[in-house]
């Protein structure tokens, strides 16, 4: 209490108090209690530069603290605080304080080279040399301390932070000498990012000594492969080791390190990356023999696209036969070919592989498109030779493409697209029409349209064999639409002998054609034909417009027409204008129209032809009255002509009438026949009537059963008929029974 009186700042003596307690009191004084108390006061009273010059009496000066720990300790903290100039004199002239604390402190107080400095003085090397890099910042100092110490956990620490300030092979050496193996993570790191690797590969080989890791291996493999020591790689390889060389592999391949990489995949026997980094090297026929052992589809692929690239056309056909028995792999090769205008080179692959034992229907077809793109010349053998191994549609898609129209037309006959292929010969004459062949399409077709469009096309190109075009679909098309056709393109005579051959049809339209052909070629004989044996055809028409004919025979077929039409006045005017007597004569008598018939003899006998008025009598004999032409021959002294006549009908009526005698007769006698008979029944009914009691047995005796002799007939119902009528009950048989 006394000290914090006499140090209150109101004290107008306290000045006084302390110059004195510090000049002469302290110093004198032997007692730890009072300087305990003196300095605990003066650190409450809160006076550090006053405390200062108190503890330089006690501990500076010769007195019996000087050599006191704590006051030391006490001294440079309070110098730390209140006074930090005073701080490196401190340190250098007292040497009892607590160099750890205090040198924190000072570091705390960013009093780095008084820090540096305590470290160094209590031999806290690491601490110092942390002091230098992590606050002071300089790199070199630390070297050179780390040089002067020759510490290991020093050195560390410089490599650490050299390695942080990216001096890299420093730090390797720093590691090195420090013989640190713990960071090998980062040194590795660092000296990829600084391709530093002859520095590396001395760092990886101390670390090998002191650890077994993969990563250290293989590091120490790809340093080795980056400075281009490949001899020291094969026999590291060859010594115990952990590197995962898979990896290492992978990623010297993917670093182009493709020598190293080669001796790796070798090593390990991984063919198919082998097989590429040979590539990489233009080692082809050893990447060839590589991929052989490898045997994979992936990797015969790559190679053979690179030898493709190089132009070794041999080796790369090697490779492409083990690729193209791949279904999925066969387009992507045959891409890269024809990318890189290899056309001749990939068609003598795909020609190859038609021999292999897995060919497939890709190869077969993929052939077939590149003929069709580059060697037409070929296609049309090939797809004959292998229809059934192709497919198709791919096939027909590249012909239609390049226009290969025969082919394409073939194709679609094996695919049974004969829509398709009669389409392709008609649009594409020139090279696809054959006739045969056609008309073996033809009658395939579904569309019924397509047979006449087929009509327009032959009527068009091909003229002089439409008939037998014709004679082919002649069961499948409208008969009526062709003549139509035809019509319209002013050539009907052109399909004659078609009509001539489906005329039996008897279609109105075909008849009507012929006939009109017929009109005009004046051919009488086939008109009459016609017109006789297919009547469905415009008559009249027919008949008016020959009628007329300067021909007689026309004129004779249009009377005939007038007959079968039922016509008979005008045909028989027709015939009679042309004197045409006998076809008169027959047009009534097929009429049975008497009155046309006698009004052709009255026309006979006014035109005085006595010998037609004979023959109409007899070519009309049904159907002329016998008075009516007697009374004409009567009247205009035709006697004579009508005699043949008379004397026909007196024969006919005189057979007419014996017949009926004898028919009368016949009929006379068979009644009589009848009545005789009738007569002989009754009288044999009557006859069984008057025998019928002699026939029956006497009546049985009473007593004696049912049984007996006599004579009893069987009943009527079971004798047998033999012939007769049946017989009353209980009657006899006749008498000739």
């Amino acid at each position: 209490d006394l000290w914090e009186k006499v140090l209150n700042p109101e004290n107008e003596f306290r000045r006084q108090l302390i110059d004195q307690v510090v000049s002469t009191a302290l110093p004198e004084s032997k007692s730890p209690e009072q300087v305990s108390a003196a300095v605990k006061a003066f650190m409450t009273a809160d006076l550090p530069h006053e405390l200062i010059e108190l503890l330089e009496k006690i501990v500076l000066q010769n007195s019996a603290f000087n050599g006191n720990f704590n006051l030391q300790n006490l001294l440079i903290l309070t110098a730390v605080k209140a006074d930090p100039s005073r701080v490196m004199d401190y340190i250098n002239r007292l040497d009892n304080f607590d160099g750890p604390a205090v040198g924190e402190v000072a570091v705390e107080a960013q009093l780095y080279e008084e820090a540096y400095t305590i470290f160094k003085k209590f031999n806290l090397n690491v601490q110092a040399v942390n002091v230098l890099l992590d606050n002071l910042k300089t790199i070199d100092r630390a070297v050179e301390f780390a040089f002067r110490v020759e510490e290991d956990a020093v050195w560390s620490q410089v490599a650490k932070a050299q390695l942080r300030e990216g001096l890299v092979s420093d730090a390797i050496e720093s590691f090195i000498r420090a013989d640190d193996s713990t960071h090998f993570l980062e040194v590795i790191k660092a000296a990829e990012d600084g391709d530093v690797y002859h520095d590396l590969v001395r760092y990886l080989l101390m670390v090998r000594q002191k650890t077994r890791e993969p990563k250290v291996d293989s590091e120490l493999i790809y340093a080795y492969a980056k400075i281009d020591r490949l001899g020291e790689i094969e026999e590291f390889i060859l010594m115990p080791n952990v590197a995962n060389l898979p990896v290492v592999g992978d990623r010297l391949y993917d670093d182009t390190l493709y020598e190293a990489a080669k001796i790796i995949f070798a090593f390990i026997s991984n063919w198919a990356k082998l097989a590429v980094t040979l590539v990489k090297l233009q080692q082809f026929q050893g990447a060839v023999d590589a991929a052989r052992k490898a045997n994979s589809s992936k990797t015969w692929k790559e190679v053979c696209f690179a030898c493709v690239d190089a132009e070794e056309f041999r080796l790369a056909q090697i490779c492409g036969l083990n690729v193209i028995i791949q279904v999925d792999d066969l387009e992507e090769v045959s891409e890269f070919y024809q990318n890189r205008g290899c056309f001749n080179e990939l068609i003598s692959l795909m020609e190859s592989g038609l021999g292999l034992e897995r060919a497939h229907m890709g190869i077969f077809t993929e052939l077939g498109v590149l003929y069709a793109r580059y060697r037409p010349e070929k296609l049309m053998e090939h797809i004959k030779l292998f229809s059934s191994r192709l497919n198709i549609p791919k096939v027909i898609r590249a012909c239609d493409e390049q226009q290969h129209w025969k082919e394409l037309t073939y194709l679609y006959i094996q695919y049974d697209e004969f829509d398709n292929a009669a389409t392709t010969v008609m649009n594409h004459s020139p090279e696809a029409w054959e006739h045969m062949q056609f008309k073996d399409i033809i009658v395939k077709v579904a569309s019924v349209e397509l047979y006449y469009k087929a009509v327009h096309f032959y009527l068009q190109e091909h003229p002089e064999v439409i008939n037998d075009l014709l004679n082919v679909i002649a069961l499948r098309v409208d008969h009526t639409r062709v003549v139509d056709i035809m019509r319209k393109a002013g050539h009907l005579k052109l399909i004659k002998p078609y009509m001539i051959a489906v005329q039996s049809n008897n279609v109105t339209a075909v008849n009507e054609a012929l006939n009109e052909i017929y009109v005009e070629e004046e051919d009488y004989d086939r008109l009459r034909e016609s017109t006789d044996l297919h009547d469905s055809f415009d008559q009249i028409g027919l008949a008016l417009k020959i009628e007329k004919h300067e021909l007689l025979e026309m004129r004779r077929v249009a009377a005939y027409i007038y007959k079968k039409a039922g016509r008979w006045k005008q045909s028989i005017a027709l015939s009679k204008k042309d004197h045409l007597y006998k076809d008169c004569m027959e047009t009534c008598s097929q009429s049975g129209d008497r009155e046309l018939s006698e009004d052709l003899l009255v026309y006979f006998i006014e035109k005085g032809k006595k010998e037609c008025f004979a023959s109409c009598l007899f070519v009309c004999y049904d159907i002329i009255r016998p008075d009516v032409a007697l009374e004409l021959a009567w009247i205009n002294n035709m006697i004579d002509f009508a005699f043949p006549y008379i004397l026909q009908f007196i024969r006919e009526y005189s057979s007419k009438v014996d017949e009926l005698i004898k028919e009368k007769i016949e009929a006379q006698n068979e009644e009589k026949a009848k009545e005789k008979e009738e007569k002989d029944v009754i009288a044999q009914q009557n006859m069984y009537a008057q025998l019928l009691p002699l026939a029956l047995p006497a009546p049985p005796m009473p007593g004696m059963g049912g049984g007996g002799g006599g004579y009893a007939p069987p009943p009527p119902q079971q004798m047998p008929g033999m012939g007769m009528p049946p017989m009353p009950p209980y009657g006899l048989p006749p008498m000739g029974y």
